[in-house]
């Protein structure tokens, strides 16, 4: 038996109205950096992990191991940084909405003007799927994580090969070929 023209159309049409809904529905991936240098530092990153967490259609996927380092600028306290994989279906601009509330909620006091300052809980978007976003609240990949040992090292963990989309090398060639004198070392369990 033949199916007609219309009986194809509406099978075909049916189809199409699946994939656009599971298109609507697919999380994004994205790498998230965190880092804190004042108060309890592994606290204040446990807390952030656990309100991540609890983002609505947001679920870790990998977590990296804590490490400490060199803070940078008028920072005087070691910081303690790692990175996460994340999928979410929210969009960049609304994941980094969210990310900046955590990081409100935990304490965080932005000063006008001062970069690279101590800092509870900072949240930074490093990647979105494979995005190049640029917006003066917004960029991805992160602008500077090609220069931070502390962002590449926890990346490394978790995804060595992922391509950085701006400068078409791996994030392990990123930390092989940088040449930072920041100290950074892995956190010791405790």
């Amino acid at each position: 038996m033949e199916v007609g023209a219309s009986g194809r159309q509406l099978r075909e049409s049916h189809v199409a109205s699946a994939m656009g809904e599971v298109r609507r529905h697919m999380p994004h991936w994205a790498f998230i950096g965190l880092g804190s240098n004042l108060g309890d530092r592994k606290a204040n990153y446990f807390e952030a992990i656990e309100r991540v967490q609890k983002l609505p259609t947001t679920r870790i996927i990998k977590q990296s191991s804590l490490y400490e380092s060199e803070p940078l600028g008028d920072a005087k306290t070691w910081f303690v940084n790692a990175v996460i994989e994340i999928e979410t279906e929210s969009s960049a601009d609304d994941l980094l909405k969210r990310l900046k509330a955590i990081e409100t909620a935990m304490g965080r006091k932005r000063v006008r003007g001062k970069r690279w300052g101590s800092r509870i809980i900072d949240l930074d978007i490093l990647f979105f799927d494979n995005e190049i976003i640029s917006k003066r609240t917004l960029k991805v990949p992160h602008p500077e994580l090609q220069n931070r040992k502390f962002v590449l090292a926890p990346l490394c963990e978790l995804a060595p090969q992922m391509i950085h989309p701006k400068l078409g090398v791996s994030a392990s060639e990123l930390l092989a070929g940088l040449k930072s004198t920041k100290k950074i070392h892995l956190l010791r369990a405790s």
